[in-house]
């Protein structure tokens, strides 16, 4: 069984006047396809280019395993050369991913490679925007960005599958506490509704990634996506308007992050599985309450 999902819309190219109207204002997702076409990146980031700038630093890497409770979400699993993970990714499913990574830093020359979309909203927010690197195969788990950023995303050299959710179905999502990602014991692409009820009827969005498509993803919304091949993405970010999503960025970013590492850090186990406990006490709440309405 799926998810009840719709297609992400697409467009070719698209005005500012459209994209508040249809996107922007009442945050909407879309895929923009020739976005990218006009940057220097369109031709010249392929997996070669980038072992070429980058090849000698030493990077984290993430896989799929569930996250310890003991250690902060953004723990790595292991660490490697940035060429030899080219080469991995190149040649080889695997779950092990790059991500919260900024080539840029190492490498200044691709500041010139991508233009943020200024014709489209203000408000972009990085210098040195983050990129992000997967396997054949590898997973991005259901989570939502902390900052509640506008994201604009790049995709590179191969092929993604994206399935997003409107941040108001959180808690049928089996919302952790005091964090921006879901219980991990289920599997997004085929979700087992006996075992997680609160799960069926949730309605989301799908769709495909191509190399230079860009996915424009408003403030807030869920996001799980998974590498069809080794392949890599850039996400320009900016702020939405709306001074209560700005404070609770902030919270998200001060008070609830350093409240949660705290509690991880001195009751690890028994802290996470009073959240995963609560998160199923909220999504059968909301269920039950047929929530969202």
């Amino acid at each position: 069984m799926q998810f009840d999902l719709s297609p992400i819309d697409i467009v070719d190219d698209i005005s500012k006047a459209d994209f508040e109207k249809n996107y922007l204002n009442p945050r909407k997702p879309v895929i923009i396809k020739n976005m990218s076409k006009s940057w220097p990146a369109y031709e010249k980031w392929t997996l070669d280019y980038m072992k070429s700038v980058v090849g000698d630093q030493t990077v984290p890497l993430y896989d799929s395993s569930k996250a310890d409770p003991s250690k902060p979400i953004n723990a790595s699993a292991a660490e490697m050369k940035f060429a030899d993970y080219i080469e991995l990714i190149r040649n080889t499913p695997t779950d092990l991913r790059i991500f919260l990574f900024d080539p840029i830093k190492h490498a200044p020359g691709l500041l010139d490679d991508y233009r943020a979309p200024k014709e489209l909203m203000g408000g972009f927010l990085d210098s040195y925007p983050n990129m992000f690197f997967g396997g054949k195969g590898s997973v991005t788990f259901l989570h939502y960005d902390i900052d509640l950023a506008h994201i604009f995303h790049t995709h590179f050299n191969g092929r993604k599958h994206i399935i997003l959710f409107d941040y108001k179905w959180k808690e049928r999502l089996y919302q952790i506490p005091y964090a921006t990602y879901a219980l991990e014991d289920y599997d997004v692409e085929k979700p087992d509704f006996d075992k997680f009820p609160a799960l069926k009827g949730v309605k989301g969005l799908e769709g495909f990634l191509e190399h230079g498509d860009t996915l424009f993803m408003p403030t807030g919304y869920w996001h799980w996506m998974k590498y069809l091949d080794g392949s890599f993405s850039i996400s320009l970010r900016a702020w939405d308007k709306s001074w209560a999503v700005k404070a609770k960025s902030l919270y998200n970013l001060t008070l609830q992050r350093k409240f949660d590492d705290f509690m991880k850090a001195n009751f690890r186990e028994k802290y996470m599985s009073w959240k995963e406990k609560l998160a199923v006490k909220r999504a059968n709440r909301a269920l039950a309450n047929k929530q969202p309405y």
